[in-house]
């Protein structure tokens, strides 16, 4: 170890100097002149033999407490960030940076960075949530999480529901390809060329996609979807729909349709819980992958390139792991809930 520490070229200098100390004191050197060619001092020589007697190779590069730097930083300096960080904002804006931070606390952005970065503050960014209202919230937490987990013997369960106003989009001037040093360029303006709807139905099992691209998001369309639906699904299952509460999937027509259709039931989400429909990962992944940076001439161009990623996507599909219990979902709710009432009180 202290061979190859001596020739390491990323470890920390100290470590190579204290190896190439205990090496020299193997072959026999005095302290002095060990002290002399590492460039340390004689005490420094003595304490290192000293420790590697007591401790052997054991906490090499740690310092022991009372040893090394001085912070440069007083206790109280780092108290007083951490409670303007929490606590307070600067004038007129929403949230710190480093640079105003380190102006208010007289110190280094530097500084700033460590310290919030020893303490996981991050100032800059912030992440969205609701708890959601809906009075059968832990009833249809229950019944999704119990599909996922424990899917039904002769059935199949599918997550639905609808991308709507997915805009064709095309940009003003044509786009430069990516080449070595330079990543793609696009345009930052566009023209709108129109829109379409995707219908999906995510097979929680497989990963498969049964997608459908209509003009709208009516019923009539939901129910043209339903009958595609009935027709790529193999007699004899049944199947088990998770959507949203959009009012169409309610419609006296719909369900009409579905009681002539009895191997069809449905499973409603809880109002703004959107995570709890899988079929929203592969909406995004859609986004990411094929609809962002694609530009699009038309809508019949926009539908082909979604078909595209559809069939692809279906040629080796890979199912989204659901991990989370229904206990451990409300556990954190409850704990969010009693969060928020605390700061309305």
């Amino acid at each position: 170890m202290l061979e190859k520490l001596l020739r390491s070229h990323t470890a920390p200098h100290r470590d190579v100097q204290r190896a190439r100390v205990l090496l020299m004191a193997a072959d026999g050197f005095a302290s002095t002149r060990i002290a002399a060619e590492v460039g340390v001092s004689a005490a420094t020589v003595v304490n290192w033999r000293q420790r590697f007697s007591e401790d052997g190779l054991k906490q090499f590069s740690t310092v022991r407490p009372g040893r090394g730097r001085r912070p440069s930083i007083p206790s109280s300096k780092v108290e007083e960030i951490v409670r303007l960080t929490l606590g307070e904002t600067p004038p007129g804006e929403t949230h710190w940076s480093c640079r105003t931070m380190a102006a208010r606390a007289g110190v280094a952005s530097s500084t700033v960075q460590r310290i919030w970065s020893a303490r996981g503050l991050q100032p800059h960014r912030v992440e969205t949530f609701k708890l959601s209202s809906d009075p059968r919230f832990e009833e249809k937490l229950v019944d999704v999480v119990g599909l996922y987990l424990n899917p039904p013997e002769n059935a199949i369960v599918l997550c639905m529901d609808e991308k709507s106003q997915i805009q064709a989009l095309d940009r003003t001037q044509p786009s430069l390809p990516m080449k070595p040093g330079r990543a793609g360029t696009m345009t930052h303006d566009y023209k709108r060329n129109g829109t379409t709807t995707l219908f999906a139905a995510l097979d929680v099992l497989t990963g498969s996609v049964i997608g459908q691209c209509l003009p709208r998001h009516r019923h009539t369309e939901f129910l043209k979807f339903l009958r595609t639906i009935d027709r790529e699904v193999p007699r004899g299952l049944n199947i088990h729909l998770i959507l949203d509460n959009y009012a169409t999937h309610n419609h006296p027509n719909v369900k009409a349709w579905l009681a002539k259709h009895p191997r069809f039931e449905l499973h409603f989400t809880p109002t703004s819980s959107s995570w709890l429909n899988m079929v929203e990962i592969f909406f995004g992944r859609l986004t990411d992958k094929a609809i962002r940076r694609g530009i699009f001439h038309s809508v019949p161009d926009l539908i082909a390139a979604i078909q595209t990623y559809l069939a692809a996507h279906n040629e080796n599909p890979q199912p989204f792991q659901w991990t989370a219990t229904s206990d451990q979902i409300l556990e954190k709710v409850r704990r969010g809930r009693v969060t928020l009432d605390a700061i309305a009180n």
